[in-house]
């Protein structure tokens, strides 16, 4: 064998391993594009969940405080209601007058008078506009007189100056038990519950 030829068969040899080299790298490329590729694939697809998953977590949101908020201002609404049906209300005992206004205001003074067991030094309070109608309403007590005027509506805040009793028969005090006691039913009828 002459020199040419080993060199030749080296060469050749070299060439071989080069391109078995080439081939490897090649294949090994190919893997490796292939995992980056399936690995871009999968990020992909997480990232597309995870913004599906935002998407709908912020609608949620949205759609939870957009019900909040609207479920306040019907409340408020409803409030707003009440308080106008109570203004009414108070309005209308404020315009009760004659027999109609008298007869009321005995019949809370005679529930108050019935606390009492003495009967002098009783001062019997009402509205600035009802002073007549005590005056003559408590002549026909023993002991009763017509006391400064209170704030309210109309009735009476019956005090003894002896025994520290003080009962509040005022229309407003009433007006406040009944509106609350029937606050549901009043609620029910006006929006239809």
């Amino acid at each position: 064998m002459s020199l040419d030829t080993v060199v030749e068969d080296i060469r050749d040899e070299a060439r071989a391993r080069a391109e078995e080299i080439r081939a490897e790298g090649d294949e090994r490329a190919e893997e490796i594009v292939a995992e980056a590729e399936r690995e871009a694939e999968s990020i992909h697809e997480d990232a597309e969940r995870e913004v599906e998953r935002r998407i709908d977590q912020e609608r949620e949101q949205k759609l939870s405080s957009a019900k909040l908020e609207a479920k306040q201002k019907r409340l408020e609404a409803r409030r707003e209601t009440l308080e106008e049906v109570r203004s009414d209300v108070e309005d209308e005992i404020v315009a009760i007058d004659g027999d109609d206004r008298m007869e009321l205001t005995r019949a809370v003074l005679d529930s108050a008078a019935a606390e009492f067991e003495e009967t002098d030094g009783i001062v019997v309070h009402g509205r600035d506009d009802d002073e007549e109608l005590l005056e003559s309403i408590t002549d026909e007590y023993d002991g009763f007189e017509v006391g400064e005027p209170v704030d309210c509506l109309g009735g009476v805040v019956v005090e003894s100056e002896t025994s520290r009793v003080r009962v509040n028969n005022t229309f407003d005090s009433v007006l406040e038990d009944v509106w609350e006691d029937n606050l549901r039913e009043i609620s029910a009828r006006l929006f239809e519950e």
